[in-house]
């Protein structure tokens, strides 16, 4: 797997997971935003994260069908 698309892929994961966190801390009466709980201190960065999870759906989302040779990324294997 490439450099950018496990990049991308860590970055869906990630926040994937932390909005089901979100939902199960809802449910709950409490806050599982691990993102908030992390970065919360520091409201730039915790939105810089935000959009580059958002960045990297985007990414995957237009990218899904193009293959680089070792995943669905659409970037050229640099070997």
């Amino acid at each position: 797997m490439c450099t950018l698309c496990f990049l991308m892929c860590t970055l869906v994961i990630i926040g994937a997971l932390n909005w089901g966190l979100v939902g199960i801390g809802m449910l709950i009466g409490s806050n599982l935003n691990v993102v908030n709980l992390l970065l919360g201190q520091w409201v730039m960065v915790e939105a810089i994260v935000y959009i580059l999870v958002g960045i990297a759906a985007i990414y995957k989302l237009f990218m899904y069908s193009k293959c680089c040779g070792k995943c669905n990324c659409g970037v050229k294997p640099t070997m």
